[in-house]
């Protein structure tokens, strides 16, 4: 048998992963899997259960209302003026317009155990 010229195919290089830094963020699913740790819910029934729980934080926002969530802190949406800024690169005066922004309010008691 003859032996190939080919060259053997090179294996994909893959990245190292990016260092995780202090704060890692939770996903919505690991929130549903504490909610169904810490109840007598399925997993199906805590999804739910914590999309209502969004969906209503969203439509309140969405209504021009704020949402307090004791011990954790307050949502609201606030106006935001029309202000000039500067396009990067090109050091261009651009006028920013008015809009909404959602703040958020830490709790006193969130903020003391932090």
């Amino acid at each position: 048998m003859a032996k190939s010229t080919r060259p053997a195919a090179r294996k994909p290089t893959t990245k190292a992963a990016p260092a995780k830094s202090a704060t890692s963020k939770i996903a919505k699913t690991q929130i549903v899997d504490m909610v169904a740790d810490k109840t007598s819910l399925n997993k199906k029934q805590a999804g739910e259960a914590v999309a209502a729980v969004l969906d209503s934080v969203v439509s309140a926002l969405q209504g021009g209302k704020s949402v307090g969530l004791p011990g954790l802190g307050t949502l609201s949406v606030t106006q935001t003026a029309a202000r000039t800024g500067v396009r990067p690169g090109t050091s261009q005066r651009i006028t920013i317009p008015a809009g909404k922004k959602i703040r958020f309010k830490v709790a006193s008691t969130l903020k003391g155990t932090l």
